[in-house]
């Protein structure tokens, strides 16, 4: 097992008061770490995005909105448990997270809102997870989603305790598919502002959807990283966003995908189909060093955790070594990290590193 498979290669040590507890305002004030494909480092600002690419560059977007999935009810013995919506199952059946777990026996109902808006009952559990499946009951005058507005919360991140932030500033301003139950946070640097000077430069912009669960942010907890096993997470991608990384590849431009989600968003279709082509389904796509990326030239992404799948992925396109310095750099500039952090680009062309 050489260094790039072991996951104590991916450890860092990050000072606390570099997690970003709040987002900037406006959104594309963040900081941007632009790595070059010559192996130079720029410290620039998010909104200068665009002089860092060419006209015919594409821009791939996730376009996933992030649920009220955090729900907070009770038993009908008034003791109180949160849970933590995953994905649906089947018509109205969500697998959930839930603490305390003891108070999810098979059976359990569980009430949610002030007058008990929502009800669910506990049908089963989950092995790979140790969540619940949850049979939530609606009243026929309202669809769940219109209920979940009403009693669910939008999920900040874990290490985000002391946000002053508003749940719309934890969605991307063309988030439009609902089913995420985290933000696609590379995503959340754009303004208006940017995507029209991004387009008035003649660099295009598309979309796929990655609603975004449990694999992507789930520790890797294994030190052998081959042994990982990633949850199924929902993707689906267009015949036009498939005509347009074509269209870009024959002009010999770049397709940048902005999140580690949309990276794997396409290398996964590309690898169920072994060829560029509108996909839906799911992908548990690993992505580490040793991968042979098929689809992506570049990629903007924020700083991840240690020890985490998507700082894996981001090794695999320029080098874990060379990764992990450049994390060290970012932390003596005192870059603000994860979900309302600043962002890094990483340029086309790089030669990676072992």
């Amino acid at each position: 097992m050489n260094l790039d498979q072991q996951l104590s290669s991916y450890d860092y040590f990050l000072p606390p008061n570099l997690i970003a507890q709040n987002p900037v305002s406006p959104r594309d004030s963040s900081r941007l770490l632009v790595v070059k494909s010559e192996g130079k480092i720029d410290h620039s600002i998010f909104c200068n995005l665009p002089d860092f690419l060419l006209p015919g560059d594409l821009l791939v977007l996730n376009d996933t909105r992030v649920i009220p999935a955090r729900l907070y009810g009770k038993k009908s013995t008034g003791a109180q448990v949160e849970v933590l919506l995953v994905e649906e199952t089947t018509n109205n059946c969500w697998l959930a997270l839930v603490k305390p777990g003891k108070r999810f026996s098979i059976g359990s109902e569980i009430l949610f809102g002030d007058s008990s808006l929502l009800k669910a009952t506990v049908v089963g559990k989950d092995k790979s997870t140790g969540g619940r499946f949850l049979q939530f009951q609606i009243n026929e005058s309202q669809s769940f989603w219109e209920i979940l507005d009403q009693v669910g919360n939008i999920p900040f991140p874990p290490y985000v305790t002391e946000s002053q932030a508003n749940p719309q500033q934890y969605q991307t301003i063309y988030a439009e598919k609902q089913g995420a139950i985290a933000a696609p946070t590379a995503g959340l640097h754009f303004t208006q502002k940017l995507l029209t000077e991004l387009q008035q430069r003649q660099i295009n912009i598309a979309t796929v959807t990655l609603h975004v669960g449990i694999g992507t942010f789930r520790p890797v907890e294994v030190e052998n990283i081959l042994t990982h096993e990633m949850h199924q997470e929902w993707i689906e991608i267009n015949q036009n966003t498939i005509d347009a990384i074509k269209a870009t590849k024959e002009k010999g431009r770049k397709v940048i995908a902005v999140g580690t989600t949309v990276v794997r968003t396409l290398e996964g279709a590309y690898k169920h189909q072994q060829k560029l082509a509108p996909f839906s389904g799911k992908t548990d796509l690993f992505i580490y060093p040793g991968y042979e990326f098929k689809v992506i030239d570049g990629l903007i992404t924020n700083f991840h955790l240690p020890k985490s799948s998507l700082l894996m992925l981001v090794s695999a396109l320029i080098g874990r070594k060379r990764l992990m310095s450049i994390y060290q750099e970012a932390i003596e500039e005192k870059y603000r990290f994860y979900s309302f952090g600043d962002g890094m680009f990483i340029m086309p062309n790089q030669n990676i590193e072992s």
